[in-house]
């Protein structure tokens, strides 16, 4: 695989500022495919300096330009989709069909919404006697995770240029060729110098410099739980402001009068989407204790269709395989039922985990608690709606959900009453203008459309 053996800083790449490298591993067949410079604080340094310098031209750019500069990058990332979709695949271990048009084709959808945005929102508006000015916050330090590389990167830097900000990236240690791949991008799509800037590097070296940096205005951070505590506390002491977007344990409501086999095929396909390494999987499957063993079996039946190696890619590292193998073990030995899959390694090679589903599982048990991020489903019974509503709300967790009824107007009834930020109703399609973000410790504000962009603009009034 290419890769490049610098910095992306100011408009070029340039050579790292020590010599240590990361290791990239193709998880499908645990293969060394390249190596990248592993950033240091003076790496760090340097970019912010950079985009620092970079910031009062850009916005003072006028809105118009800024959105032709974005739209010419979502052009560039439309051209090189086949290429993106290789790189996706070699170091995440995404299946083609799914880099080709989850992973590849997304990111051209939000980076073109942002493109719009910037040239039709109202960034001066006037109420009676003020006029308002929404402006950039400055600086961004971007950190972004390896489930989806490119369109968490997509989703933080482009409503930052749609704002007026200047970025530093740092992109997850797994994934960062796709985020070279992005460099090579913003070049290619005219954006001038220092206005984006990548280091690539560990999180508690690069990422953590990044997070810290006292001429850093925002931290944007998508990833665990744990981390997004410690960039929330070192922002705090700051005063920095952050948008963290953090784990999930989402529920998928299946209501009495819903239709069981789509409501359960549907939300297993969910799960399995990206070897099910995505916060805001429906992990969760509640179903009336009337339906329940109905539903079990049509999961079981559901997910002997994705089989790994084919359907079902690798984990992205050995690390992450471990982990999900010790939660299903953990499943079974707090007497949840594996009716599918379990904790053996499907594949000789690779890191890969069966799809597995299990019954059972009561509320409290850790499955049913933990995100695992991996292909494991946990279903639940519930006795009436209240009890789903308690079950589903019962988590630390508030980023996603689904609701099945006979009608829209039922299932939506129910999810306002959810504590999440994003319900899906009756298999609502993904919509790159609705905003995406968590309640309780999912997160702290929005990614995606207008709340996307909103998070990196802060408001001057005038009054006269």
């Amino acid at each position: 695989m290419k890769a490049h053996d610098g910095m992306y800083i100011g408009g070029a790449w340039r050579p790292a500022a020590g010599t240590d490298t990361i290791a990239v591993v193709n998880p499908a067949d645990e293969q060394v495919i390249a190596h990248v410079p592993a950033g240091t604080a003076e790496d760090v340094d340097a970019a912010v300096r950079a985009a620092r310098a970079a910031f009062p031209d850009w916005a003072a750019t006028p809105a118009a330009e800024r959105a032709a500069r974005i739209g010419a990058l979502r052009d560039v990332l439309a051209a090189r989709k086949d290429e993106i979709a290789g790189t996706v695949t070699a170091e995440l271990g995404s299946p083609l069909p799914m880099s080709q048009t989850v992973h590849a084709g997304v990111p051209v959808l939000v980076a073109g919404s942002y493109a719009e945005l910037a040239a039709t929102y109202a960034f001066e508006e006037r109420h009676g006697n003020s006029t308002v000015f929404l402006e950039p916050v400055g600086v961004v330090g971007a950190i972004t995770p390896w489930n989806y590389p490119l369109h968490q990167i997509v989703a933080k830097v482009a409503p930052a240029l749609a704002a007026g900000c200047t970025v530093v990236l740092k992109p997850a240690e797994d994934t960062p060729l796709t985020g070279q791949l992005f460099a090579e991008a913003t070049e290619e799509a005219g954006l001038p110098a220092g206005v984006f800037n990548l280091v690539t590097g560990l999180g508690p070296v690069a990422g953590q410099a990044l997070a810290e940096h006292e001429d850093v205005d925002l931290v944007s951070f998508t990833g665990s739980t744990a981390v997004g505590r410690q960039i929330g506390a070192t922002a705090g002491g700051a005063i920095k402001r952050v948008a963290l977007e953090l784990g999930g344990k989402s529920a998928n409501v299946i209501l009495p009068s819903a239709d069981l086999a789509k409501a359960v095929n549907v939300g297993i396909a969910n799960v399995m989407s990206n070897s099910g390494q995505t916060c805001s999987a429906w992990t969760r499957m509640l179903v009336d204790a009337e339906r329940y063993e109905e539903a079990v079996d049509l999961a079981a039946a559901a997910v002997a269709k994705y089989v790994p190696g084919e359907r079902v890619g690798p984990l992205v590292n050995a690390k992450q395989q471990a982990r999900v193998r010790g939660y299903i073990e953990k499943g079974i030995e707090e007497g949840a039922r594996v009716v599918a899959g379990g904790p053996e390694a499907p594949l000789a090679t690779g890191y890969y985990v069966s799809p597995t589903v299990f019954a059972d599982v009561t509320p409290e048990m850790t499955i049913a608690q933990e995100e695992i991020f991996g292909p494991v489903v946990s279903i639940l019974k519930y006795e009436d709606e209240a009890d789903a509503l308690r079950i589903a709300n019962g988590t630390v967790y508030g980023l996603a959900g689904a609701v099945w009824a006979a009608d829209d107007e039922e299932a939506v009834a129910f999810a306002r009453r959810m504590d999440t930020g994003q319900v899906d109703i009756n298999g609502g399609r993904f919509n790159p203008l609705a905003p995406f973000g968590g309640y309780k410790q999912s997160g702290v504000g929005r990614e995606l459309g207008e709340h996307g962009l909103s998070e990196y603009l802060q408001t001057k009034s005038l009054q006269f």
